[in-house]
């Protein structure tokens, strides 16, 4: 988003396409930023603002690029859109969702939860359109829909689309997911309900998420009263993720600000590798020591188990500066899993230069074709757009020289 608005407004025609039927990704999944804890939706905001005043802009949502051929200056990209069976020229009350029986997993929410096969994507959601789970209907969905919606609001017979554009220049931003806590076995996500990772912890404590702003034990839905973070899940480990994400010491910092903030009594324990805050970052650290409640062991948890008889989670960790086991009780831990890109699994449709894990590099090997943020490596909102903004120049700096 960021990388489109700054072509556009400088005056270049920029397309975006996203594969989901809305903008803003994993920013728009998170609670708060980091350090000033506030909410994504403020620079989410105004970037949308930006999209929707500028008539340079042209976005396209469940969409992909399937293809891309020629030369800086002259690449022709082939899009493939799928329908989303929304006209968007008539609105639809949100009372028409509650009419319909059948039921489809969340996919904003991580699953956690289930929506209708007519949904609202999230409540800040652009474009700001229903969707349809043609999928997911029954039959009797598909007569209250065409008996509870305007005409003109609903088009099931919309047909998957498939267009080419012509453009000049490519900027891949195509961000990340975290690493999956199933490849851990030891460490207990499938077999133990609440160990949950980083990522579901931040949909539990926003408002619009399934607890609605409230982190409970998936097992029980009740309030955590000992909580473990267990730090490189996966990550600087040479059977799963060799390298360090750089923003999961952060983001488990920030997670337990919000266990604390939710419940003033709750104790909080972060294992850790090694505490990584870089730059104007430590303030945030330091304030959590100072924390009576919140605990900091240096150790590598091996494995995880639940009792059988108290439901309790069992950490197998010792404290390798005290050298002794802690306490390793609780009811609750958080697997700190790390950043994967999404071309280790979606490789964009190009010979581009890129390492082992998928991560591209920044001038990617063709020219024409730049990459930013999470595509290259694991890195903070932050620095995210200031990247985005660098590609963009870039992009308008190789179209000029031609």
């Amino acid at each position: 988003m960021t990388a489109a608005v700054e072509a556009a407004e400088v005056g270049y025609p920029v397309v975006l396409v996203e594969k989901e039927p809305f903008l803003g990704g994993r920013v728009v999944r998170s609670h708060r930023y980091f350090p000033k804890m506030c909410p994504p939706t403020c620079g989410f905001e105004i970037n949308v603002r930006r999209i929707r005043g500028n008539p340079k802009i042209t976005v396209h949502t469940l969409s992909t690029v399937e293809e891309v051929s020629g030369e800086v200056g002259a690449f022709r990209a082939r899009i493939r859109k799928q329908p989303r069976y929304v006209t968007g020229d008539v609105s639809i009350d949100d009372s028409v969702t509650e009419q319909l029986a059948s039921e489809r997993p969340d996919e904003f929410n991580m699953g956690l939860q289930t929506t209708k096969g007519l949904y609202y994507p999230h409540n800040a959601a652009y474009p700001p359109l229903h969707v349809v789970d043609k999928e997911a209907l029954s039959d009797g969905d598909v007569a209250v829909l065409a008996e509870a919606c305007p005409p003109g609001a609903i088009d099931l017979d919309m047909t998957e689309e498939e267009f080419t554009i012509d453009v000049g220049a490519v900027i891949v931003a195509t961000g990340w997911k975290g690493y999956d806590p199933g490849k851990l076995p030891k460490l207990g996500f499938d077999r133990c309900p609440d160990v949950v990772t980083n990522l579901m912890i931040e949909r539990f404590a926003a408002p619009n998420g399934p607890t609605e702003g409230k982190i409970l034990r998936p097992s029980n839905g009740e309030a955590p009263e000992k909580v473990a973070f267990v730090q490189c899940a996966g990550s600087r480990d040479e059977n799963h993720l060799p390298y360090c994400s750089a923003v999961c010491c952060m983001a488990s910092l920030k997670q337990a600000r919000y266990i604390r903030e939710a419940y003033p009594d709750a104790k909080v324990t972060i294992f850790y590798i090694d505490i990584r805050t870089l730059g104007r970052l430590e303030k945030f650290y330091y304030e959590l020591l100072e924390d009576d409640n919140i605990s900091f062991v240096k150790g590598k948890v091996a494995e995880v188990n639940e009792d059988p008889d108290t439901h309790e989670l069992i950490l197998e960790v010792e404290d390798t500066v005290a050298g002794e086991r802690p306490d390793s009780r609780f009811d609750m831990v958080v697997l700190a899993t790390g950043i994967v890109p999404n071309t280790a699994d979606s490789p964009i449709p190009l010979e581009l230069d890129h390492d082992d894990y998928g991560f591209l590099n920044g001038a990617t090997g063709v020219e024409g074709v730049f990459a930013a943020g999470c595509a290259t490596h694991p890195c903070d909102v932050s620095r995210t757009t200031k990247e985005s903004t660098a590609a963009a120049l870039k992009a308008i700096q190789c179209l000029n020289r031609g």
